[in-house]
């Protein structure tokens, strides 16, 4: 088998699409966005996301310190792809979605959304034409129905992922292997 070479190019798709929150000027918006990750798990939670500075949304972020990442099922496709269309700038999105707030009271959430992560912003970073917003997950929200032993079910969440190569939305095809537990029984070459 050959390796094509492809030059420098980022092929960790696909990943969660996101529905992205924030006040602006008072009033909920919601921007769809793939690029959000975790930063660090433990002993606080903290993650990231990604935004271009030309994003409506980012300026709610900043002028609040808060902001929401919402994670969508399949179900929202239509409504989530629409988000990443167009612009608050030009689209009210506040009458999207029935939103909710948290204890933070500045972070819009996405009710129809199995699962919410509230955040404070604790650092930006500038990078070229994107803007780096690293938060603190203040809380996080499940709707119970979602929930299989006390924990989110991604058979039940069922969320988006986005593949930006083939600008396609796939979906979760289910689990196959046990994490933390699979290679526990595997050795190297030389031990075998």
């Amino acid at each position: 088998m050959k390796k094509i070479e492809f030059g420098p190019t980022n092929f960790l798709y696909p990943m969660p699409a996101t529905l992205v929150g924030a006040n602006v000027a008072g009033k909920p918006t919601y921007l769809a966005i793939a690029h959000a990750g975790i930063m660090e798990y433990s002993p606080q939670h903290i993650i990231s996301i990604s935004m271009n500075i030309s994003h409506y949304t980012n300026k709610g972020i900043k002028e609040n310190g808060t902001f929401s990442v919402n994670m969508p099922s399949t179900k929202m496709v239509v409504v989530t792809d629409y988000c990443g269309i167009v612009s608050g700038k030009n689209v009210d999105k506040s009458e999207l979605f029935e939103t909710f707030y948290g204890i933070l009271k500045t972070a819009p959430m996405i009710k129809e959304c199995p699962i919410n992560m509230e955040c404070k912003l604790i650092q930006t970073l500038d990078i070229h034409n994107h803007e780096i917003f690293i938060g603190e997950i203040i809380e996080s929200y499940c709707d119970d129905e979602y929930l299989t032993e006390g924990v989110p079910d991604l058979a039940k969440v069922d969320p988006i992922l986005f593949s930006f190569y083939d600008k396609n939305y796939w979906k979760i095809s289910g689990k196959f292997a046990k994490a933390f537990n699979v290679g526990k029984d595997f050795r190297c070459k030389k031990d075998r």
